[in-house]
């Protein structure tokens, strides 16, 4: 038996998993957590990876491990002196201080240019506004920044030793073109005003070197890896017609594409996938924390809020949240804030707050469905995948607000079953078929309730934003 392990380091934690390489059967897991922050030491990551690499106890399987691959958190800002040190924090996909400089982007080259240039229409996401920030606001830093990566690029060099990344990662940064794979370092020139040495772009299946001796594995290899999204896609072996809505940290909704989306109201981001393909994604920085805050709010613990939510009408009694307590990336709306209208007496109940909370988050989700169906992508089956999958009245409401089947597959680490099945494709030269199992399936429901509720919060949206 050969094994490989697949890493996910995200916003919250770094996840290990062995597994084998033929069947996709887990074999051990590991776990850290990283801290709550926006900006973060890169080598808190690499600290992460050595514990939940531990847990797992990965060097107990020796030579039968054969490769190990990591998928990670998009988009983060992890600038390098010439010896490869941090000279700032990592800013965070989810730090917005870089605002001004997405909006100055955009204002000076035209969404157009981003869009067919890019892919993508610079947001504060995005790794090229989050170096001009720190041109403008720390030029003394920024005169330091011999080289710049992304976190997964962070983790294969400390696991190889190789500056390497892949191209659905480098297709988040702002400055790479996803069809001509190839770096924009005009662009690197004019907003950080250098041009850095970047990690190689490697294919799909390519090897980035083998592990240093510090893992203890003499026999592996590191694979290229991919950002977060791109692996889940692998780990779910996603299919054309077939759309994953994320409910995480943040919310994400993407689907699979032979050909680039060029989107220049930069509600769809036209990212690389982790195949050679496309991956049309819109992500949303409110999600299953907009849940959290909301049973903190009511001073409840998740599965009361579940509870609560189950208990209210189907349109929570008319009580309609906008979601947007962080700010927001689709819309893009880095200053909003979250609005909660319909309040009435009979509407200001716990039960009525829960639902809204749900309801908020299905509905900004639902938003995505609308515009990949606009771009004439196709839309056949949801699979609803995240922590926040695991709310029944989430699960229940969403096939009806999203129109169309919603799948539930069996609760997995996604992304590092991802990177583990690309560890796996790299080392045996096909992408392996893994089974995928599904838990719960769920089908529009006949009512109306879910159109007035999309209407209603379209007209809210619209009066509160303009968008």
């Amino acid at each position: 038996m050969t094994h490989v392990v697949g890493i996910d380091s995200s916003t919250q934690s770094c996840k290990v998993l062995v597994v084998d390489a033929e069947t996709g059967e887990i074999q051990a897991t590991g776990s850290a957590a990283h801290p709550d922050a926006t900006a973060v030491d890169p080598r808190i990551w690499t600290a992460a990876l050595h514990d939940a690499w531990g847990e797992a106890r990965v060097t107990d399987f020796g030579k039968t491990v054969t490769a190990v691959a990591v998928g990670a958190q998009q988009h983060g800002m992890v600038a390098l002196d010439s010896g490869y040190r941090p000279i700032f924090d990592a800013l965070l996909w989810n730090d917005t201080r870089s605002a001004g400089e997405a909006e100055r982007m955009v204002t000076e080259r035209g969404a157009e240019y981003w869009a067919s240039t890019t892919g993508s229409v610079p947001v504060p996401s995005f790794t090229l506004t989050k170096l001009a920030w720190l041109a403008n606001r720390h030029p003394e830093l920024a005169a330091q920044v011999s080289r710049v990566c992304l976190p997964h690029d962070w983790l294969n060099l400390q696991l190889a030793g190789s500056f390497v990344t892949d191209r659905s990662d480098a297709s988040g940064t702002a400055y790479f073109d996803p069809v001509g794979n190839q770096y924009l370092p005009e662009l690197l020139q004019h907003y950080l005003g250098t041009v850095p040495t970047l990690p190689t772009v490697l294919s799909p299946h390519e090897c980035a070197g083998g592990l240093i001796d510090e893992w203890g594995l003499q026999n592996a290899s590191l694979a290229a890896g991919a950002g977060d999204n791109a692996a889940a896609a692998l780990g779910l072996g996603l299919q054309p017609g077939e759309v994953v809505v994320s409910v995480g940290t943040s919310g994400t909704v993407f689907t699979t594409s032979s050909q680039q989306i060029s989107d220049p109201t930069g509600q769809i981001a036209g990212f690389a996938d982790a195949q050679g393909k496309f991956l049309p994604l819109l992500a949303m920085l409110n999600s299953a924390r907009t849940l959290s805050a909301t049973a903190a709010m009511l001073r409840v613990d998740l599965a009361e809020l579940d509870r609560l939510a189950l208990a209210a009408p189907a349109d929570a009694g008319g009580l309609l949240l906008l979601p947007y307590l962080d700010g927001e990336r689709t819309p893009n709306l880095p200053e909003a804030r979250g609005t909660l209208v319909g309040l009435s007496r009979a509407s200001m109940t716990a039960e009525n707050l829960a639902r809204a909370a749900v309801l908020g988050v299905l509905n900004s989700l639902a938003d995505g469905i609308e515009l990949l169906k606009a771009a004439d992508l196709p839309v056949q089956r949801v699979l609803l995948i995240g922590g926040g999958s695991k709310s029944v009245a989430l699960r229940q409401a969403a096939a009806s607000l999203l129109g169309v089947e919603v799948e539930i597959p069996v609760a997995a680490e996604y992304v590092a079953l991802g990177a583990a099945r690309q560890a796996a494709w790299m080392t045996s030269g096909e992408l392996p078929s893994w089974q995928r199992r599904i838990e719960e399936r769920f089908e529009p429901d006949d009512s109306a309730w879910a159109a007035e509720l999309r209407s209603r919060y379209a007209q809210t949206r619209s009066s509160v934003y303009w968008v």
